[in-house]
């Protein structure tokens, strides 16, 4: 089977290739620089807000994993979002359509999903935002028969560059290196999904699985403090303080405020400090009957990616 994965230069993407590769399939491989990301298979440079060049990539594929998306707290033009986010999807569905692709596995995200205790989604900031509205989008295609399958990672971690896809390798690396100042809402649950899991999870939704289905892709469900538990056991450094929201939200709107005058990212923002504030759950049961999922315990995939980190990598490294 040819299978388009777009947004694959990402951290979440460039697995995604491997294990559409692993799996047997050929991946091909669109980005905005695909050609200069060193992935060994068909690369194909386009960005998903160009319809025209989303469905050229797309001729020829049986599936679609649809992973390109902005992930980020803050940019200067809101529309951004909308535009790759949610036009980004519309742009592959139209071309799945046309081109009668059998099965499109759109990667939604578990902040499009309503937080534990809740009935209704959060739409903390623009990438929540846009990623509840997405998710409608997909939602209403399924209905409307197309073959799409929707899938919810927890928080992706494992090996590989701290990006913005791969938040919990920043983290770590600032914990490391003791430029963490502390954590907000430690004591919120989080669902830490290990990347091959994920990626895995995709491939088997491409073939297995219902379409119209909704499939969460989650691992352990723990507070925020256990992760650095686990770092404390494994490389014997401190757990960070907590950070009291009410002093979190003040940085935010300081952040915020440097943010538009210098065009520059925040370190936080105030809508971040609202998605801290509840608890994140992953429903990952029916992904684990109907597609075969599997989760790495935490403290193995952890163990996984510090084995990656540069050689020498330490708590006192710089």
């Amino acid at each position: 089977m040819r299978v388009l994965v777009t947004g694959a230069t990402g951290y979440l993407g460039r697995a995604l290739v491997r294990a559409v590769l692993a799996a047997g399939h050929v991946p091909v491989a669109f980005a905005r620089r695909a050609s200069s990301s060193g992935l060994a298979v068909t690369l194909i440079d386009g960005d998903v807000r160009d319809g025209a060049a989303v469905a050229a990539a797309m001729a020829g594929c049986d599936a679609v994993c649809h992973a390109a998306a902005l992930v980020s707290i803050w940019r200067p033009e809101p529309r951004e979002f909308d535009e790759v986010n949610v036009g980004g999807l519309r742009n592959v569905l139209a071309a799945a359509r046309r081109l009668d692709v059998a099965r499109v596995v759109y990667t939604s995200s578990f902040l499009a999903l309503p937080p534990a205790g809740t009935a209704t989604p959060v739409e903390a900031n623009d990438y929540q935002r846009t990623k509840v509205a997405a998710r409608a989008a997909a939602l209403d295609a399924a209905s409307a028969g197309a073959p799409v399958v929707c899938v919810y990672p927890g928080v992706v971690y494992g090996p590989g560059p701290p990006t913005p896809g791969n938040l919990v390798g920043g983290l770590v690396a600032d914990a490391l290196a003791r430029r963490l100042p502390g954590l907000v809402g430690p004591d919120r649950i989080w669902s830490y999904s290990f990347v091959d899991d994920v990626a895995a999870g995709h491939v088997a939704a491409l073939t297995a699985g219902t379409p119209a289905a909704e499939y969460g892709l989650g691992g352990e469900n723990v507070p925020q403090r256990r992760f650095f538990e686990l770092l404390r056991d494994a490389r014997g450094i401190g757990i960070p303080r907590r950070i009291p929201y009410a002093l979190a939200a003040m940085i935010g709107t300081v952040e915020e405020w440097r943010a538009r005058r210098s065009g520059h990212l925040p370190l936080v923002t105030r809508g971040a400090v609202d998605i801290f504030r509840h608890d994140w759950p992953v429903d990952s049961r029916a992904a684990t009957r109907d597609l075969g999922y599997r989760i790495t315990p935490l403290r193995d995939g952890l163990q996984r990616l510090l084995d990656a980190l540069p050689h020498g990598s330490s708590p006192d490294s710089p």
